[in-house]
């Protein structure tokens, strides 16, 4: 009945898909994902959640991976098979290639009708549904990896770090001078337990028969955001040597009941400055070009450079699949989207490939 409707289910699973050339994380023959699917009574109300969950994964890139995306619908060729629109979500990662993030397809009546899924109306007459799947992937932990890490290793925002913060006693350990070490240890219970009160995801590194040098190329690599060292001469001057994991000199924290606070606020401070550099690299690296051999000149030369990527190119594009096909064959180049934010400047421009009237502004660039 329509009174059922809309009907939304959510769930994880794993799928397993045959695929010739694997890749950690963005393309692996079994992998996890998060997968929606949505029956409505009307078309408007199904787009309506097609667009909503773009929104939600969107979300979700900017405010907790620091990854901002472009949000688009896929070309015809590029959408998925049997949908009306694919909604998706791009970002761009460092070596200047795309990456699809997330997905969101507005299926119409097609598997509907298909599979004979319907509903009596309010006329109590029979009406095939209206569709929608959507899904995100373990793709995103990739995303995460190369939109912010490094060669040292891994660089994580503190809003999905499991560890935020990690104190690291300097200490010879309880044997050798335990009056001492109790005392410094009781300092830092007191530093960790501000720390938690503030909310903070913290550990105390106890390993006593390791050094602190390997401790903290260990907590570089594993990219936790902020690293807090504390040995007597530290907690006489009544604090704590701070290193963060994006780089710079480090800096010390007087100890105390605030120091949870003041950690909170370099957390914050630290996904901010890693969402602004996402930011600033998505912007600078697309460019707005009427003219498809800059775009060609500027994929050759990239590859030539040995990144095979040079970013996203926003261009006037006449809907083309024979052209799209060749685009790609010369430049290995697709259409990542067309931005739901720039189609309004296609009208009156000629399309950079054929010369055509543009129908669309378009996104290329080359993807994983």
């Amino acid at each position: 009945s329509y009174r059922d409707l809309p009907l939304k289910v959510n769930q994880w699973a794993n799928v397993v898909r045959w695929e010739l050339r694997t890749r950690p994380f963005l393309r692996s023959a079994e992998f996890l994902w998060q997968e929606g699917h949505t029956a409505h009574a009307t078309r408007e109300e199904a787009v309506e959640t097609a667009r909503q969950m773009l929104d939600v994964y969107a979300d979700v890139c900017r405010d907790v991976l620091a990854m901002p995306v472009v949000k688009g619908v896929k070309s015809p060729t590029e959408r998925f098979a049997g949908a009306d629109d694919t909604f998706t979500i791009e970002a761009l990662m460092q070596n200047g290639w795309a990456l699809q993030s997330g997905t969101s397809h507005f299926l119409g009546q097609n598997f509907a009708k298909a599979f004979d899924v319907t509903f009596s109306d309010d006329a109590n007459q029979q009406q095939h549904v209206w569709a929608t799947s959507w899904g995100v992937s373990t793709r995103l932990v990739g995303a995460l990896i190369m939109s912010h890490s490094d060669d040292s290793g891994l660089v994580l925002p503190p809003a999905v770090a499991p560890t935020q913060a990690v104190v690291v006693p300097i200490s010879p350990g309880p044997d050798k001078q335990p009056e001492q070490h109790a005392e410094l240890m009781a300092f830092v219970d007191a530093q960790v337990a501000s720390m938690r009160a503030a909310g903070v995801r913290v550990s105390i590194d106890t390993r006593w028969n390791v050094r602190p040098g390997p401790k903290f190329f260990e907590y570089e690599r594993k990219g936790v955001p902020l690293r807090n060292e504390a040995g007597p001469r530290d907690m006489a001057a009544g604090k704590l040597v701070v290193a963060r994991r994006t780089g710079g000199d480090k800096f010390d924290l007087p100890a105390g009941e605030g120091v949870g606070g003041a950690i909170a606020a370099e957390l914050d401070a630290m996904q901010g400055a890693l969402l602004a550099a996402a930011e600033a690299r998505l912007s600078d690296g697309t460019r707005e070009t009427d003219s498809y051999a800059e775009m060609a000149d500027a994929l050759a030369a990239a590859e030539g450079a040995g990144s095979g990527g040079a970013g996203l190119f926003l261009v006037p594009w006449f809907d083309d699949a024979a052209a799209e096909k060749s685009i790609k064959d010369e430049t290995k180049a697709t259409i990542r989207c067309f931005p739901l934010g720039e189609q309004h400047r296609a009208e009156g421009r000629v399309c950079f490939y054929s010369g055509k009237p543009a129908t669309h502004m378009a996104l290329f660039g080359r993807a994983f």
